[in-house]
């Protein structure tokens, strides 16, 4: 979480313009990592605007997270190739192994968030995942295990 004078900087190098909103989030975001609560509400005093509206910028894009991510983002293709292929049901798998709850996409200890994605053009690798930008195709249980081990 950024410290009121932080925000405040943040908002000075924006003109204090609400019209920014969206960029004074993006660059909380790009310090922290996520956009905590109290840093939103602080946004929402220094401009003079309801939180709600703060809040909706904050939830309409999905740029956006509310929470903390993980070191290592895993990104699972539902294209149509690898939905076919069986990576729902990999991520299914995957998700009952990190012990991860319905709404959840970031294990406890901050080390995985899974992401759905749409298409990474590797079609023909199908299924496919990303792990911190790094393509892994012609998944399996087994291949999945080994990849996440790397990153363990």
């Amino acid at each position: 979480m950024l410290s009121e004078d932080e925000v405040k900087e943040i908002i000075a190098s924006f003109g204090g313009d609400r019209r920014y909103v969206m960029r004074i989030l993006q660059e909380i975001q790009r310090r922290v990592g996520y956009l905590p609560k109290e840093n939103l509400k602080m946004v929402a005093e220094l401009l003079d605007v309801p939180l709600a509206k703060v809040y909706g910028v904050a939830t309409f894009f999905h740029q956006f997270r509310l929470r903390p991510h993980g070191r290592h983002i895993v990104q699972f293709c539902f294209g149509t190739a690898c939905y076919v292929k069986g990576n729902d049901k990999l991520w299914e798998w995957l998700r009952r192994k990190l012990g991860l709850k319905p709404g959840e996409d970031t294990t406890a200890d901050l080390r995985f968030t899974l992401q759905k994605v749409r298409c990474f053009g590797c079609c023909s690798m199908a299924p496919v995942i990303k792990v911190d930008g790094d393509i892994y195709g012609n998944m399996t249980k087994e291949k999945l295990e080994e990849v996440l081990r790397r990153y363990a």
